[in-house]
């Protein structure tokens, strides 16, 4: 079992940046792909971001890519988001996931999830 637990949410004016961080419990986790979501309040998870175990591969939402960047610190067993020119659109509850065998743009293929961290942003 891997807990996933994220932090760095919180409320910011558009133009502005924030990093999120996601930490796991496991001394494995080299063995994960990792990924973030945000969740609108339909409900539904829109895949942002994912990163492959190594860190040498990383994959961007159209809607992000150019602002967003992924990357993780194995020696910490973290996972960071830097979010850079935010917009009002991206206010959303941001969840990170785990998988052992994919970078998926699909939340059905991640196996560990946290619990999210509030992302808002003012116009």
């Amino acid at each position: 079992q891997v807990q996933l637990v994220e932090s760095g949410g919180g409320l910011v004016q558009a133009g502005g940046s924030l990093r999120l961080s996601c930490t796991a419990s496991t001394h494995t986790f080299s063995m994960y792909n990792m990924a973030w979501f945000r969740r609108a309040p339909d409900g539904v998870r829109v895949f942002v971001a994912s990163i492959d175990r190594s860190g040498g591969k990383t994959y961007f939402a159209d809607s992000v890519s150019g602002r967003f960047f992924i990357s993780r610190d194995q020696a910490r067993n973290t996972v960071y988001l830097q979010m850079n020119s935010l917009k009002p659109e991206d206010t959303a509850v941001y969840h990170c996931a785990a998988s052992s065998f994919t970078t998926s743009r699909s939340p059905n293929a991640y196996d560990y999830w946290g619990q999210g961290t509030q992302v808002t942003v003012s116009s």
